[in-house]
Order: C-alpha cells, then structure tokens, then sequence
C-alpha cells in the first residue's frame, strides 16, 4: 500500500515525485490524448507508464469517466472511453478503471400539475446493469476490475435527486446482490459516508471485500451547526484532507488491510476549504500561497505512519 495523488497530466509526475508520492490515479482520462476518438493510443500509455518507472510511482487506477455514463445523451461516448481505458489498463499493468456508475434520472409531473415527481435510481436497476456488465465481462476478460466512487453528487453532499447510483450503501448493497461480476467495486471515499453520518469503518468492514481503490479525503461534520439547522445548511458538512477530519485512519487502515485490501491509497485534494489554492477560507494573509501542496503534505504524513511495510 502506497501513498499517492491524483493527476491529470503528464507534466504533473514531476510535482507528485517531488513532493515524496510514490502512487497515482490518472484522472481525467477522458479528455487525454488516449481516449477515443484518437486511435493511436499506444505511444502515449507506454510513455505514461515509462514516466511513472522512472519516478518509482504506480499508477493504481485510470480514472475513466466521473459524469453520467447512463445519461442517453452520454451512454454511447461514455462506453467508448471506458472501454479503452479497460484495453489501456491491460496493456500498462494497471489492475483498476474507476468512475461514476451514473443513473438514469426521470421526473414526471404530478397530477395536480405541480412539482416535478423524481423517479428512485432503484427502479432503474436493470438498465443500469444492461449498461455495465457488458463493460465488466470486456474487463475481466483482461484481468481488469472497475471501482465505481461513491460521491453522491446530490446538494448538501447528500444523496438527494442525485446522478450516481452509488452515492448511498443501500444502493451498492442491491447492485452487488443483483450483478453476476465480481470484478465490479468500490472506489471507496470516507469523506462522502462522514457526509451522510454514516460510520465509515462500520461501512468497510460490511463492504471491504468490494473495494477496489481508495480516494484518502477526511470530512467534518459541525455538529452544534447541524443541531441547529439540520444536515441541510451551509458549513454543515466539510470536506477536509486526511489529518484535518474526523475519520479514524488507524481503523480504516487496519480494517482495508483485514479485508484483503491491495491497492493504495490515493489522496484527493481541491476540496478543503482552507488547504487549497485561493482556499474560499484560508485567512487573507495566506491567500496565494501553495496551500493545496501544504494539505497534502499534512494527509501523507498522517497516512504514511500507518502502512509502513505494506508495500
């Protein structure tokens, strides 16, 4: 297990080597010079591969496609790219393709003539599996498995009139006991369950053998605010870096090691409200400086006392 970032491009390795990460997701895969429509792939995923040898990094996933892969106006593209990031993956020895499993999302209006009626992502099951598990076969066929994350992508952080089908467990928990491909899982993010108030060592140790690759994110929940106003108020919730938040790092740790874990752990910056460039909360005598790096620095030392030997 390995300590790393996400990256989008290639130029980026250097920065993530000097700051002392030895792991990578590549992000935005999508829009790289890999991804359909370009055919000739090759030359750039073997250069990739080669910068990250040289650098003693591992890129632990592809970060395929994060929008909505289920949306008819997307499905099409958004088979095409995951596909090729699946051939990509195969052929530079990255064990995961990761993204959002998406949702179809309907409203009708009701009979009054109101309001619009939003259709439950459950009742979507089928189609959402017609458009996986083919992907899936495709990948397990190389060796490949896909991680979808479980960011709800709803308002207030919160799984409400959402796209991702993945943003809450339940929903994970009828997928998993409806597909026939064991090689579909989790990218698996604490921050979005801390969001939710759901305990995220309690969630591991359920759906720990389902996780495929991890985004190391923290989160806060200001609890007297919360009392005051509900979960549905601005500053509630909080996304933070590993160090700042009130996830237990030693038990996920201890707990992703016990379910047979074998990936990394990759830190997700750009969220943190103080510890990111031009921070929306870091004080003005701050603003400007490299806060996102000092945030990472912060979550890598945090995380990095608690795998040693798990290389």
């Amino acid at each position: 297990m390995r300590i790393g970032v996400l990256f989008a491009e290639m130029k980026e390795l250097d920065w993530a080597a000097k700051l002392g990460f030895r792991s990578v997701e590549w992000m935005r895969f999508a829009d790289s010079p890999a991804a359909p429509p370009h055919a000739d792939w090759k030359p750039f995923a073997e250069k990739l591969r080669a910068e990250c040898q040289s650098r003693d990094i591992r890129i632990s996933a592809i970060g395929a496609f994060y929008r909505n892969p289920l949306d008819r106006r997307q499905s099409e593209n958004a088979a095409a790219i995951i596909r090729r990031a699946i051939e990509i993956a195969e052929h530079i020895g990255v064990r995961t393709v990761a993204g959002f499993a998406g949702g179809i999302v309907e409203t009708e209006i009701n009979e009054r003539g109101g309001n619009p009626v939003y259709k439950p992502l459950e009742n979507y099951m089928p189609q959402i599996l017609e458009f996986w598990e083919p992907l899936a076969w495709f990948a397990a066929d190389r060796g490949v498995r896909i991680a979808f994350e479980n960011c709800p992508q709803g308002t207030w952080r919160l799984p409400v009139m959402n796209y991702n089908i993945f943003g809450q467990p339940a929903m994970w928990e009828r997928f998993f006991n409806t597909t026939k491909c064991d090689n579909i899982g989790l990218e698996w993010d604490p921050s979005h369950l801390i969001c939710q108030l759901i305990d995220p060592v309690a969630n591991l140790r359920k759906f720990g053998s389902r996780i495929y690759h991890v985004h190391a994110k923290d989160a806060w929940i200001d609890r007297a605010l919360m009392e005051t106003y509900g979960i549905c108020h601005p500053g509630v919730t909080e996304h933070r870096f590993p160090g700042l938040g009130q996830a237990n790092w030693a038990e996920i740790v201890r707990a992703l090691l016990l379910a047979g874990y074998d990936s990394d752990l990759n830190i997700e910056g750009w969220h943190d409200p103080v510890y990111r460039n031009h921070g929306a909360a870091a004080p003005d005598s701050l603003r400007g400086k490299k806060l996102e790096d000092t945030g990472l620095l912060i979550a890598k030392k945090t995380l990095e006392q608690l795998i040693a030997g798990t290389d």
